[in-house]
C-alpha cells in the first residue's frame, strides 16, 4: 500500500472516503442501527490515509471523526450549540494521530491487523482522557445485538471493536487484491502480483472476514455463566415534566411524586393480578433530587412507596454532603428497615454532574451557574444484595466505560441494573445510544439488564443482548420482569482491561517497526 495514488482525483477521492469513514460509523450506531455499515468505516479511513503523507493523513483524519463526532453528539446542544461543538472537537482531535499511525502501518505485511489494533489504542486513549474520558461513539457500541456483540464476552468492548476494525480492513484488503487482479489494473501496474495470487488473497481475505462472524457467534458460549435462580423485578419509569429541557432538574418535587405514584401504581397493579408479585421494585437516577437523608418530607414519601410495595426499592437520589456537594446514588430501601446498602455513581459528566475547574469556567460560561452543586465520585463497586439477589450497578454515564459494571459482576453481581436520567436528551437519539452500550454489557458479562429511565428508554435485556421490553419515552411507565440470575463470570470480566492492553501495545509497536523501517528505506 505505500505509496499508491489514485490518478488525477487521488485528493478527492480521499476526501469522499474520509467523509464516508465517519458517516459509515453515524449510521451503524444507534438510532440509525445500519451495523453493517460498522466494519465499512474502518475500510473507507484506512483508503483514505493509504499511502499518503503524514499531515495529509492527520487532516484526512479530523475529517472522517467530525463527520462521525458533530452529528453523534448533537444532543449536547442542550447545554448550548458552544458546548456540543467544543465537544465534539475534542473527540475529533483523536482520529488525527489514529489515522497517521494508519498510515503508517499500511505500509508493513499484514496491515489490517495492525490498522484494526490502533482503532483499539484510540478508543482506550479517548476513554480515559481527559477528565476521565468520553468513549462515546465506539466501534463496539454499534454492534449491540449482531454477530460481533459475541467478542464483549471474551475481550469486552476491545475485542469487538477490534474484530469490526479487522474485518473492514480484511474486506479493503481483498478488494485490492481483487481489483489488481484484473487484466486493466494489471496493465498499469507493471509490478502487480500475477492475477491468479491476487485472486487467491482476494478470497482469503473474504474467508477471514467470514470465519470472524462466524467466531462472533460462538464466543459467548465459550465460559458461559450459568444460572443460579430466578427473580422477579419490578420497574418504574415515573416520567418527569417539561422532557428534553434543563429545567427538569428544578422540578424536584414532582418528580419524586411522579415515581412515588409510579409505585403506588405497580403495587396496586399486583394485587389485582395484573402482574406477578415482584422480589424488588428498580427505580432511576434522579427519581429524588430532595435528599430524604435529610429532608423529612421526601423520606415520608418514600417509605410509604416502599410499605405499599411491601418489597425493597433500589432508589435513585442525590445524597448531599455538608460542604454542598453532593453523591448521586441507588439506594436499598426496605419496607421495615429503611436505607441500606447503596452505589455512588462513579463516572460524573463533566459541566452536567460538576464543573471540572469551576472558577475558571464559570467566568466565560454564565450558565454552568445551573449546575449549583458539584457531584463527587464514588469509589465502591455496586454489588448490592437486594432480596437475596446481587444486583450489579452501574448508573448512567457509568455503562459507557468498562470498569464499573465489571468490578461490579466481579463482586457478585448477578443481574446488571442500570438506572438511568436521560430527560435532557428523549428524542435525541441518545437513550438508543445508551441502551446499546449495555446490551454490550449484558454479552460481556453473561447476564441479564434493565435499564431503568426517568423518562426512557427504559428496558430489560436478555444476556444475548436482544430487547424484550422497552418502554416509551416522554411516558410514565411500569413493567415487571422475570430474569436469571447468573453464576460465574465470563472470560471478559476475568480478563478485565488486559485484552485492550494487549490489543493498543500491538498497534503502537507496529506503528515504531513502521518508523523504524522507513528510516532505514530512507
Amino acid at each position: 500500500m505505500a505509496g499508491h495514488r489514485w490518478g488525477r482525483l487521488d485528493l478527492l477521492w480521499r476526501v469522499l472516503a474520509a467523509v464516508g469513514s465517519g458517516l459509515a460509523q453515524l449510521l451503524a450506531l444507534p438510532p440509525f442501527g445500519l451495523w453493517w455499515l460498522g466494519p465499512l468505516s474502518a475500510a473507507l479511513l484506512a483508503f483514505a490515509v493509504a499511502g499518503t503523507r503524514m499531515r495529509r493523513a492527520a487532516w484526512i483524519g479530523a475529517l472522517a471523526g467530525g463527520t462521525l463526532m458533530v452529528p453523534l453528539v448533537h444532543w449536547q446542544d442542550i447545554f448550548g450549540v458552544d458546548v456540543w461543538l467544543a465537544i465534539a472537537g475534542a473527540e475529533t482531535v483523536y482520529f488525527l494521530p489514529m489515522a497517521m499511525g494508519v498510515a503508517l502501518v499500511m505500509r508493513l505485511p499484514g496491515w489490517p491487523l495492525w490498522t484494526a489494533a490502533l482503532w483499539v489504542a484510540q478508543e482506550a486513549v479517548r476513554a480515559r482522557w481527559p477528565l476521565g474520558g468520553f468513549p462515546w461513539g465506539k466501534l463496539a457500541f454499534a454492534q449491540p445485538d449482531t454477530p460481533f456483540v459475541g467478542y464483549a464476552a471474551l475481550g469486552s468492548s476491545a475485542l469487538v471493536s477490534f474484530a469490526v476494525a479487522l474485518t473492514g480492513g480484511l474486506l479493503l484488503w481483498s478488494v485490492l487484491r481483487a481489483a489488481h487482479a484484473l487484466p486493466v489494473a494489471r496493465g498499469t501496474a507493471p509490478d502487480a502480483p500475477p492475477a491468479r495470487t491476487g485472486w487467491i488473497g482476494a478470497a482469503a481475505g473474504l474467508a477471514a472476514c467470514a470465519v470472524i462472524v462466524a467466531g462472533g457467534s460462538l464466543a459467548p458460549a465459550i465460559g458461559r455463566p450459568a444460572v443460579d435462580d430466578t427473580v422477579t423485578v419490578g420497574m418504574v419509569q415515573g416520567n418527569v415534566p417539561n422532557v428534553g429541557q434543563m429545567s427538569i432538574l428544578g422540578e424536584r418535587m414532582q418528580v419524586l411524586n411522579n415515581h412515588a405514584d409510579g409505585v403506588h401504581e405497580l403495587a396496586a397493579a399486583v394485587r389485582e393480578g395484573e402482574y406477578p408479585s415482584p422480589d424488588m421494585v428498580l427505580l432511576p437516577e434522579n427519581a429524588t433530587d430532595i435528599d430524604p437523608f435529610r429532608d423529612p418530607v421526601a423520606r415520608e414519601v418514600i417509605d410509604a412507596a416502599a410499605a405499599d410495595a411491601g418489597v425493597p426499592l433500589l432508589w435513585g437520589m442525590s445524597r448531599f454532603n455538608d460542604d454542598g456537594t453532593r453523591y448521586v446514588s441507588s439506594v436499598v430501601w426496605d419496607p421495615e428497615t429503611g436505607p441500606g446498602e447503596l452505589y455512588d455513581k462513579r463516572y460524573l459528566v463533566p459541566f452536567g454532574e460538576y464543573v471540572p475547574y469551576r472558577d475558571f469556567f464559570t467566568r466565560f460560561v454564565d450558565r454552568l451557574q445551573q449546575v449549583s452543586s458539584d457531584a463527587v465520585p464514588g469509589t465502591e463497586p455496586g454489588a448490592l444484595d437486594v432480596a437475596g439477589t446481587t444486583l450489579a450497578v452501574g448508573i448512567c454515564f457509568d455503562v459507557a466505560f468498562d470498569p464499573p459494571v465489571r468490578e461490579s459482576v466481579a463482586a457478585g453481581g448477578q443481574v446488571i441494573v442500570i438506572p438511568t436520567n436521560n430527560a435532557n436528551y428523549n428524542f435525541t437519539g441518545q437513550s438508543d445510544q445508551q441502551l446499546a452500550i449495555t446490551q454490550l454489557r449484558a454479552v460481556e458479562h453473561g447476564r441479564p439488564a434493565v435499564v431503568v429511565s426517568t423518562s426512557g428508554v427504559s428496558a430489560v435485556v436478555d444476556p444475548d443482548g436482544s430487547v424484550v421490553y422497552r418502554s416509551p419515552e416522554g411516558e410514565p411507565d411500569i413493567h415487571v420482569a422475570e430474569l436469571d440470575a447468573m453464576d460465574g463470570t465470563t472470560v471478559a470480566t476475568r480478563l478485565g482491561a488486559a485484552p485492550e492492553a494487549a490489543l493498543s501495545a500491538l498497534g503502537l509497536a507496529a506503528v515504531a517497526a513502521a518508523l523504524v523501517i522507513g528510516r532505514r528505506r530512507a
